[in-house]
Parts: C-alpha cells; sequence; structure tokens
C-alpha cells in the first residue's frame, strides 16, 4: 500500500518536525479548504510551497474548492505533483490544466455522489478519490458505504484496461485500511490516525504492511 500523510493533523507551529516524522510516507496529502465548498479553511499555494522546501516527499494537493481552475497554476508553482478537483465543483478547465503542467490528475468525490458522477472522466484520470468521511474536518468516522465505491471502480479499473490509482481519504485506521485494501484501493490517505501517534513513522509503516 502507498501511504499519503494529510498535513491537516499535524503540529502547524513545529512543521519542519513533523516532516522528519513521515519521511517514509510515500506523499504528504494537503486538504486545501476555501470555507464555501466545505465548511472550513485551511491554507494556499504559500503553505505548500514553503513545505515544499523542506522535504522532497511528493505531494497531493486535494483543493476542496469551488472554482479550482483559478488556482491551480498557483498550486503547480508551489510544487503540487498530484492535483486533485472535486466532481461537484466548477470543474470547467481544471483538468486540462493540470495536464498541460505535466503533473498527475485526479478527482474526488463525495460520499453521497454516485459513482457514474466520474466515469466519464476515469479514462483521463492518474488518481482517482474516494471520500470516505464528509470533506472538511479531519478524525470523522470511516462510512463503509464507499467500500463498494472502491470495488466498482477497480472492477471496471480492470476490465477498461485504465492505469488509475484509487486513493481513499477519511477514518482510515488499521482495521478500515484493511477493507480498503480488500475493495481495491491503492493509496490510503491519514491524517488523526498518523499525527495523533507518538510515533507516526510507525504508523505509516503500519498502513504499509497493510
Amino acid at each position: 500500500m502507498l501511504v499519503s500523510a494529510s498535513i491537516l493533523s499535524a503540529d502547524f507551529s513545529d512543521l519542519t518536525n513533523e516532516l522528519s516524522k513521515i519521511e517514509n510516507s510515500d506523499f504528504i496529502h494537503f486538504d486545501v479548504m476555501d470555507g464555501h465548498f466545505v465548511p472550513n479553511i485551511s491554507f494556499g499555494p504559500h503553505f505548500v510551497k514553503c513545505l515544499r522546501e523542506r522535504t522532497k516527499i511528493p505531494f497531493d494537493v486535494h483543493l476542496m474548492i469551488s472554482e479550482p481552475y483559478k488556482y491551480i497554476e498557483q498550486f503547480v508553482d508551489a510544487g503540487a505533483d498530484v492535483i486533485t478537483v472535486h466532481a461537484e465543483s466548477e470543474l470547467k478547465d481544471s483538468l486540462e490544466q493540470i495536464k498541460n503542467a505535466g503533473i498527475k490528475r485526479g478527482m474526488a468525490f463525495n460520499p453521497e455522489t454516485p459513482i457514474e458522477k466520474i466515469v466519464p472522466f476515469l479514462h483521463e484520470l492518474d488518481w482517482v478519490l474516494v471520500m470516505s468521511v464528509h470533506p472538511g474536518f479531519s478524525g470523522q468516522k470511516f462510512i463503509s458505504s464507499s467500500l463498494s465505491k472502491i470495488a466498482a471502480l477497480a472492477e471496471r479499473r480492470e476490465r477498461e484496461k485504465w492505469d488509475f490509482k484509487i486513493a481513499v481519504d477519511g477514518g482510515i485506521n488499521s482495521e478500515t485500511a484493511k477493507e480498503a485494501k480488500d475493495a481495491g484501493a491503492d493509496v490510503l490517505v491519514a491524517s488523526s490516525f498518523i499525527f495523533s501517534s507518538s510515533a507516526p513513522s510507525t504508523r505509516i509503516s503500519e498502513l504499509h504492511s497493510i
């Protein structure tokens, strides 16, 4: 399993030290929130750029914002390696912008959104993010109905010979990670499970070995 450590639950007053604890993570996940698409506000491109200067771990930037196309260029310049936009947002030319920047294209969809919403985009994606909680806040309980969506994506990927990775975000712990893997997930996005531990790197290793 690949692991993307979500920085949302890190100690923002000591980020250099926090980064040193997750050096075995495959990605660092950034939940960018605008207070409109989701009921919370987090951080912007400058924050991502500052951390880009402190680590070589690939950055997985998740845009939980209403009009992602207005900010994609800024996050590319900040050092994103993957940019994920939401199927429920105003997409406009977001995927084309990400493609033209030469980085990986991702699409997320919320628990209440049917998988059919993203099917027309699957052939052009590198990354599909299944939200297993309602986006906006860390520490929520895993929504088990997301497992059937993961399985459906995995089945369609196999049938169509597509190459996107299936990531799952929300409520990930040692038990739900196993369920997600068994359903077909490739990437586990975890926040509080990792950063609430006194040994975040051990938690990441635990997820790697699921």
